[in-house]
């Protein structure tokens, strides 16, 4: 009887719990809290949480029963990932939700989402420093973009073996911006400088928004064409939107569709977080240069919206360039709430979506280009 109940034990999870499973179960409980009690990104981090809870269930190995194991579900479920099939759908959605009217009414701050890429290409010299590979410094780098898919996208073409830690403190830092973002921008900008009111911008006509996304495409793919599993499905998505005439397939890819992406490939990068597998001394320097690469980003997005003010007659606020990370739209509507401090009245959260918006296809260029360079 005692055999048998022995027997029974060893089978069980409490019995072949390994600390760094209980210490990853512990990391899955707090993005849960993070998620559901304090909000942040909850679309993300409830998603991933219960995948890193799941992820980290222990079990007997060759049952076909972890993610890593080629016949079990979740590794089906995982396909999506390693494929870059998620964050392409995702991109689709993302496109259909995005209004760039606000960007073609003022096409100067696009400049803003392309100086926020620059914390892409320190984050790259950096890691190649500390000893990384070459891939795997491009993938720890495309962190600074701020975009959980296109860094998925990226790291499954060029180091998959790091989805996992790179995944994880992509949308960590998503999910943090209100924490990291305003002591930067406070730091480098002054009051006056924050005061400063953005006019209105013009307003864009229907002709103009229908033709964007074609003209985009064109231009961002023919730039750098192995990022169009990313634009081609972003423009896509956007033209849907715009053209008017097929709006079930639009409300279709901006509700049923990116949301079912957005489960699986949260779910299942969560699950991929297997404790002798995620907490390794490589996943502490990703975390690490991820978050330099996410402070360096918003830094040279502001400095260089300062930059532009020794150029312009009618000046721009400054915080906007924290906005041209590609995280939307937490760090647009970070900066409204950094203005709003200043001044009640001033509003810049259509403006930095102009930004945020700009940022999304910048950070997907980038990953074409260090895709193209280190296939």
């Amino acid at each position: 009887m005692f055999d048998l109940f022995y027997q029974f034990l060893s089978n069980t999870g409490y019995f072949l719990a390994d600390y760094r499973q209980i210490i990853m179960i512990f990391v899955g409980c707090i993005f849960l809290y993070l998620g559901t009690a304090k909000k942040y990104e909850p679309l993300l981090l409830v998603p991933i949480g219960f995948g890193i809870l799941v992820g980290n269930v222990p079990f007997f190995k060759g049952f076909g029963i972890g993610i890593y194991e080629t016949n079990s579900v979740l590794h089906y479920l995982y396909f999506g990932v390693t494929t870059g099939v998620y964050p392409s759908i995702v991109f689709l959605g993302l496109g259909a939700m995005t209004d760039f009217s606000s960007l073609l009414a003022q096409p100067k701050l696009m400049l803003l989402g392309a100086a926020a890429q620059m914390g892409i290409y320190f984050t790259l010299l950096g890691a190649l420093f500390f000893g990384f590979l070459p891939k795997e410094a491009a993938s720890i780098a495309i962190i600074g973009g701020a975009d959980g898919p296109t860094s998925i996208f990226l790291t499954a073409k060029l180091a998959p073996h790091l989805i996992g830690p790179i995944a994880i403190a992509a949308y960590s830092y998503m999910a943090l911006i209100p924490v990291i973002q305003p002591p930067i921008m406070r730091l480098l900008t002054t009051r006056q400088e924050r005061l400063i009111r953005m006019p209105p911008g013009r307003e864009v006509s229907r002709k103009e928004l229908i033709i964007f996304p074609v003209v985009g495409v064109i231009l961002c793919c023919f730039l750098a064409p192995t990022a169009l599993p990313l634009l081609g499905m972003l423009f896509l998505g956007n033209f849907l939107k715009e053209c008017g005439v097929v709006n079930r397939l639009a409300n279709t890819a901006q509700s049923a569709i990116i949301d079912t992406a957005t489960i699986f490939l949260g779910f299942t990068v969560g699950c991929s977080t297997q404790g002798d597998v995620f907490l390794t001394p490589k996943s502490l320097g990703i975390f690490f240069l991820g978050a330099v690469a996410f402070s360096i980003a918003t830094a040279s997005g502001v400095i260089f919206g300062k930059i532009m003010n020794l150029f312009l007659k009618e000046k721009i606020n400054p915080l906007l360039g924290a906005a041209g990370v590609s995280a939307v739209p937490g760090s647009a509507r970070e900066v409204h709430l950094t203005g709003l401090k200043e001044d009640p009245t001033n509003f810049l959260l259509m403006h930095g979506m102009a930004c945020n918006s700009s940022g999304v296809i910048g950070s997907a260029i980038c990953a074409g280009i260090l895709w193209s360079f280190f296939i």
